[in-house]
């Protein structure tokens, strides 16, 4: 199929009530149309983070939805068409976008129609087929280290840092100059931000005391600033590299919110979008070769099965393959 020419119906995951997983079944749906400040997507992937669930479950639906509910907050592909008044991208371009809002549908879907201002052209180093995962966590890891306003030279601790957010938060961090202790999830997560280039890399189902000593041989005054992807009593421990008048900040609906301390500023934030973020991502991400670790793939008929993966542990993220 050649740019620009669209088809009447399209393949996509959707569900006609809330639940589990089992919801979600194959559809035939029409393409949605487009309105002047909109783009129509030809989506190559799109991830499936845990906000997909909470739409599915009913606790999370986008203003506007409506069944059948078609999931999926991101994606990765190529411009199919524009509206009159969209000027940042044109048809072919590829492009990724985090659907802030999507009355017309989510991204699982071979079609999707989103506003241009959340698009931005796919930015030099990140492959073209994981992309589809990497907006939301980019945007909402940027978002917490802008929060924490640390200067270059400065440590930061990611609690959290082989996950989905976390993993993108440690390369956004060396990007910005800031010395970066990431506390993984087993010898997998420590492997991979390692890898990512974090200056210490730590267990948290290990030994908190060694982990607490290691951080002090090379931040002896405390940490400057945590960010935080988890909560609970590993977090808390671990705080307390936290020096006086550093900052914790955390995205919310991070459960079991990380506890107040004096001397601390515990802060909670929400991930940002628009044409300015998007712009200052990519420029932060063509610095250098920018890793969005996947953990598994699904097709786009499969997408049951990869809510059913979210609720196990993996490094990085889960991935809907569409094109």
């Amino acid at each position: 199929m050649a740019a620009g020419d669209v088809p009447e119906r399209m393949q996509a995951a959707a569900f006609d009530e809330f639940g589990g997983p089992e919801v979600i079944t194959a559809r035939i749906l029409p393409v949605p149309q487009i309105a002047d400040d909109e783009i129509l997507l030809k989506v190559w992937s799109a991830g499936v983070g845990v906000w997909d669930a909470l739409t599915r479950e009913g606790t999370l639906v986008p203003e506007g939805a409506a069944f059948p509910m078609v999931p999926g907050a991101e994606a990765a592909g190529t411009v199919a068409a524009v509206g009159r008044r969209v000027t940042n991208v044109a048809v072919g371009d590829l492009v990724y976008v985090y659907g802030y809002t999507r009355p017309k549908g989510g991204f699982y879907a071979e079609y999707a129609a989103t506003k241009a201002q959340y698009v931005a052209k796919l930015p030099a180093g990140v492959p073209a087929e994981h992309a589809g995962a990497m907006p939301t966590d980019a945007l909402t890891a940027l978002s917490g280290l802008d929060v924490l306003g640390l200067s270059a030279g400065a440590w930061v601790l990611i609690f959290g840092a082989s996950g989905g957010q976390g993993h993108l938060a440690v390369q956004l961090a060396k990007r910005q100059g800031l010395n970066v202790i990431a506390v993984a999830s087993g010898a997998e997560g420590v492997a991979l931000v390692t890898r990512l280039g974090a200056d210490l890399s730590l267990d948290g189902h290990g030994d908190l005391t060694e982990a607490l000593a290691r951080i002090r041989d090379v931040a002896p005054d405390g940490v400057d600033g945590v960010l935080a992807m988890a909560g609970g009593a590993t977090l808390d421990r671990l705080a307390e590299a936290l020096r006086d008048g550093g900052m914790l900040a955390y995205p919310h609906g991070v459960q079991q919110a990380p506890r107040e301390r004096p001397g601390v500023t515990v802060q909670a934030y929400d991930g940002e979008t628009g044409p300015e973020r998007l712009q200052r991502l990519n420029e932060l991400i063509e610095a250098g070769p920018f890793q969005v670790h996947v953990a598994e793939t699904f097709p786009l008929g499969r997408a049951a099965d990869a809510h059913r993966r979210l609720q196990t542990s993996f490094p990085g993220r889960l991935l809907l393959t569409v094109r």
